[in-house]
């Protein structure tokens, strides 16, 4: 009695299943089982014995399941962490380092108000992503190492104000 190709292969994919999922999950497996089978039928049409047949198929399984380790590897997910484990961050502010920024903030302000008005100027060009040079128009000065100058002493009066740190 001679079985057809049909249900060769669907004997043939319960043993390739049964081996599959003893090595990877359920689902994988079957996902394997079904890369295998269509492997089966597209490439390999003629093979039609079952002696035949089954090394193959179990050669082309070996095949896809490194292929499908060399992947996950490759994208990090062998040793990858459950999402469900991996605790939630608090989205909110920390109110310590909310507080000690608004204090720094507050600093800088009233440190930005004892200073005269070329530094104000400066700080606020600067702040506004202009370079030295456009500075230097600004500011109206034939040498750009005075505004560099300018610059140098304006930070270290600011640093002084803050109370020796930016901190």
């Amino acid at each position: 009695m001679s079985m057809d190709r049909n249900d060769i292969l669907a004997s043939l994919r319960e043993r390739i299943l049964a081996f599959a999922t003893l090595r990877v999950s359920r689902d994988r497996a079957e996902d394997l089982v079904q890369d295998v089978l269509a492997v089966l039928h597209e490439k390999y049409a003629r093979v039609t014995e079952l002696t035949e047949l089954v090394p193959l198929a179990f050669q082309v399984l070996r095949f896809k399941m490194l292929d499908a380790h060399r992947k996950s590897l490759r994208r990090g997910e062998y040793n990858s962490e459950s999402i469900d484990d991996v605790p939630i961050a608090d989205s909110r502010d920390d109110p310590a380092m909310a507080l000690e920024h608004k204090q720094t903030v507050d600093r800088l302000l009233n440190a930005l108000s004892q200073l005269g008005e070329r530094c104000r100027n400066l700080f606020k060009w600067k702040l506004e992503g202009k370079s030295f040079p456009e500075i230097q128009k600004l500011m109206g000065q034939n040498s750009i190492n005075t505004i560099y100058t300018w610059d140098l002493r304006c930070r270290k009066q600011l640093l002084s104000l803050m109370g020796g740190n930016w901190e």
